[in-house]
């Protein structure tokens, strides 16, 4: 009698075994977001093994490669151990509200991912970096889908999310894999809108006089341009959800990164075209060197700034912008390098009516500025504002 119920509990041991292996993919990766999850933190998707989505998007860094993590360098290093590309990789929070890639109502440009637009949606976008040869390397998207089939777990998570014949077809595997990685990049923890300061909207908190003094004049058009390009409304009107970007493209002024260049080993006449070099845009000279506004969310947790990292101070990023409005001497010079401000990498396109908008500002109403941008800062990243 005890033998046979020792052989029913083996049995049932094994059958329950067998069966939670059966289930592994869905266990592991209950959600399609589950999956894009593991994919996005995934190294085995690059060339050599070394380099995932978060790793140049650091989950606990706003998904951005902060340069004091990435060896001091403005622009990321590939998975070859050597390559390096001309742009800053931004932060992905609140990149899941960005409109897709396409014509404003005034017939600007407007929208899309990257820097330059260049990809439409998350999805698009999540297909870019592992087949770029600076970035994550691999050859191909056959590639890719071969490392993914390497996993029985994903395996079975593609099956049962994307159909049984996903995996037989290296193009419809990968598609999976940007479904996968987009669905996770528009959970809530990309775009929680807990900030300091969606909590005085809530009115959980209170602002300091200087941070009052800073959303005051952030909010103001007699006393700062910032609204102009960086919306303080949400899309449909509202002030709560605001993403602090009106997803338009401009040329600010921005002067080349030297210090990148000389990473990435450029021809020195060479010229980052913006939005010109969008295939969209086909070469249009009207939009050369204008780059995408960035949403401000967790911008003072994201440095460096700009396209190209060419500043290492968010204080010295509203210098900058002052610079067109001031007349004093000091303001003309950028207190990362004590020199005059350089000149912009192209500067036949520059937005000067933007820029020029409104008055010059001391250093009072600049340090007030600092103090409402670290407001915008998502609570899991607060810590980091005095690192």
């Amino acid at each position: 009698m005890r033998s046979v119920l020792y052989s029913a509990v083996v049995l049932a041991v094994v059958f329950a075994a067998a069966g939670a292996y059966a289930l592994g993919g869905a266990d592991l990766y209950p959600t399609p977001e589950k999956l894009g999850e593991a994919l996005f933190n995934d190294p085995n998707l690059s060339k050599n093994r070394t380099q995932s989505c978060a790793t140049c998007h650091m989950p606990g860094r706003a998904f951005s490669d902060r340069n004091d993590v990435n060896k001091g360098n403005a622009v990321s290093l590939g998975d070859d151990g050597r390559s390096f590309g001309d742009r800053n990789a931004p932060s992905a929070t609140y990149a899941a509200l960005n409109p897709p890639f396409g014509k404003d109502t005034d017939g600007g440009w407007i929208g899309g991912q990257f820097w330059d637009g260049r990809a439409s949606d998350l999805e698009e976008q999540a297909g870019g970096p592992p087949v770029n040869p600076v970035e994550m390397g691999m050859p191909d998207e056959k590639a890719v889908a071969a490392r993914i089939a390497e996993n029985a777990d994903y395996v079975k998570a593609f099956e049962a999310f994307y159909g049984k014949d996903v995996l037989k077809d290296p193009k419809k595997t990968f598609l999976a894999a940007t479904q996968a990685i987009a669905s996770f990049e528009r959970t809530p923890q990309f775009s929680p809108f807990d900030s300091r300061y969606d909590r005085y909207l809530r009115g959980e908190v209170k602002f300091t006089d200087q941070e009052e003094l800073g959303r005051t004049l952030f909010f103001s058009k007699q006393f700062t341009n910032c609204n102009l390009c960086h919306n303080v409304k949400a899309r449909d009107g509202r002030i709560e959800g605001a993403t602090f970007t009106s997803y338009k493209y401009f040329n600010i002024g921005v002067p080349t990164n030297p210090d990148a260049r000389k990473l990435n080993g450029s021809k020195p006449d060479f010229i980052d075209q913006g939005l010109a070099a969008n295939p969209h845009v086909n070469g249009d000279p009207k939009e050369r060197g204008k780059f995408k506004t960035p949403s401000l969310r967790n911008v003072a947790v994201t440095a460096p700034y700009m396209h190209n990292g060419a500043f290492n101070d968010l204080r010295t990023v509203i210098l900058f912008y002052n610079k067109y409005n001031s007349k004093k001497k000091s303001r003309q010079v950028n207190p990362e390098t004590g020199e005059r401000w350089a000149a912009p990498e192209v500067a036949d396109t520059i937005d000067m009516e933007k820029l020029e908008t409104g008055p010059g500002l001391d250093d009072q109403r600049i340090d007030a500025l600092v103090a409402f941008l670290k407001t915008l800062t998502d609570k899991r990243y607060e810590h980091l504002l005095d690192k």
